[in-house]
């Protein structure tokens, strides 16, 4: 892995390298993770706004969580990877999703960033209150459960999910 590399809020002046990000992803074919990359942002202006206004409670339709979204950029300003952060837990997250939803683009896999993007995640759960934090991977991926295993994580259980897939739960104890 070379350069630095830091979380940030998702912003107007990178506009042109999220949609590269995002149409990278796209053309691959694979699943995009976390969910929120998944989303069109072709109307940037309205993209930005939605990823704010899902951090506010208030905002949100009955059986969602709040949530934060932050870019990982390298010191050449391109994006990495993107980590979604809910601010806390309802059934169906607790069951399938985690606090935490990572993932790296295609081209930049294989280099560290995934260890790295959790590894600048977890203090922001800390400024949220959360300590315990639950990631989960599917059962085959194997490169992910190593990432959270390099950031503490402690295997809890395997369980099937809504859509039939075992997927592997970790907790990540932060300190108080």
């Amino acid at each position: 892995m070379a350069g630095q590399l830091y979380l940030m809020k998702p912003c107007a002046e990178l506009q042109a390298e999220y949609i590269s990000f995002y149409e990278e992803w796209k053309e691959s074919g694979e699943p995009i993770v976390p969910w929120v990359v998944d989303r069109e942002p072709y109307d940037f202006p309205a993209y930005l706004e939605f990823l704010e206004s899902e951090s506010n409670e208030e905002n949100l339709p009955d059986g969602y969580v709040p949530h934060s979204t932050y870019w990982l950029v390298n010191e050449e300003r391109r994006i990495v990877g993107a980590v979604n952060i809910r601010h806390r837990l309802n059934e169906r997250l607790r069951k399938n999703s985690g606090h935490i939803g990572y993932g790296i683009r295609p081209s930049e896999r294989r280099k560290g960033y995934a260890t790295e993007i959790l590894a600048q995640a977890l203090p922001i759960t800390s400024e949220l209150g959360i300590n315990e934090v639950l990631v989960i991977c599917d059962y085959d991926n194997v490169a992910s459960e190593k990432t959270i295993r390099k950031n503490g994580g402690v295997f809890e259980s395997e369980c099937t999910d809504d859509d039939g897939l075992v997927i592997r739960r970790f907790w990540i104890t932060r300190p108080s």
